[in-house]
């Protein structure tokens, strides 16, 4: 049987753990503020209930919609959210991706998480990011999203003083208040299985395809990449599993929206059941709503994302910052 391609090489020197967290927090920050409104657009796609004989309505035209009934910062609904959620979530991705990389390389057979030169396998890496997915999903991104959505759900005006104090949820930590007195701290976590998946299936692709294009990459031109490289590459890889899981995505965000009455059986029950009710009331296609600004908002911030990381990264490393590193 064939051992799996070795596809990264091992540091030099070993970075500490804490680096990866700071690493991953700043590209979190840059990111988001960069990309948010493009979030925002594709969220009011995916809760648009596509009416039968009607023309679908573009990325464009929603933006503009937006912007002319509610002003342009409406594109912002829901920053504060990302903002609590992306820092954290990209520190925790980089940085248990590291840890589950560096513990599957010992725990895996000889070969399998690693060659006899210590780098690091395909196998390895796809799996360190599906696990890193999995964990940030649990820890941060399901609550995130919840205040997010709704948030971002929200048509009010944030021109329009008498609107903005009639809007019911204002920041992420009121949102949160509100939904868990409203409906309980479970709802924090409704879409909590495709969220898993979506993340899961997101970073196992993202990291593996990474991994592979920079490594083959630094082998071609012989010496390490420079920081427009790291954003194309970042690009490339981040827009892969996207396209795959978009269903996923949208049976999160129309169960994240709904709001549960008691004594009333919800609309959107489990992923399998809001698959078939969104293909049959609205046909297939319906399930890859918001795929083109999805695209346009995951490409571009994975391109900042692996940019960033990578710079503040080796920053961090060449300045020996973290003690004790």
């Amino acid at each position: 049987m064939a051992l799996p391609q070795v596809i990264s090489t091992a540091p030099k020197k070993k970075k500490h753990p804490l680096e990866h967290f700071l690493a991953g927090g700043a590209a979190g920050l840059v990111e988001s503020s960069c990309c948010h409104p493009l979030d925002t657009i594709k969220t009011r796609m995916q809760l648009r209930k596509q009416i039968a004989n009607a023309k679908p309505i573009g990325p464009l035209t929603t933006a503009l919609r937006i912007i002319n009934r509610e002003g342009f910062f409406s594109l912002y609904k829901g920053l504060t959210a990302v903002y609590t959620g992306i820092i954290p979530k990209m520190s925790v991705r980089f940085m248990s991706f590291e840890q589950y990389k560096i513990g599957l390389g010992n725990v895996l057979p000889k070969g399998w998480g690693t060659d006899e030169k210590g780098n690091f396998t395909q196998i390895n890496v796809f799996t360190a990011g599906l696990f890193s997915g999995l964990t940030e999903a649990i820890l941060v991104v399901t609550p995130a999203e919840v205040c997010k959505i709704r948030m971002q759900g929200q048509y009010h005006s944030m021109a329009d003083p008498e609107q903005l104090a009639r809007r019911k949820y204002t920041n992420v930590v009121q949102t949160a208040t509100v939904i868990v007195r409203e409906e309980g701290i479970s709802a924090l976590y409704k879409g909590i299985v495709p969220t898993m998946m979506r993340q899961g299936c997101n970073q196992a692709v993202n990291f593996t395809a990474y991994a592979q294009i920079k490594a083959a990459w630094t082998k071609f031109q012989g010496r390490e990449l420079a920081p427009w490289q790291h954003l194309l590459i970042g690009g490339l890889s981040g827009g892969m599993g996207p396209t795959v899981n978009n269903p996923l995505d949208v049976v999160k965000t129309r169960m994240q929206k709904q709001v549960i009455i008691e004594g009333e059986t919800a609309k959107y029950r489990s992923l399998g059941q809001s698959i078939v009710t969104i293909a049959k009331e609205e046909g297939v296609l319906a399930l890859w709503k918001g795929l083109t600004p999805r695209l346009m908002r995951i490409m571009p911030g994975q391109a900042i994302t692996f940019m960033t990381y990578e710079a503040v990264s080796k920053k961090l490393h060449e300045f020996n910052i973290i003690p004790g590193n």
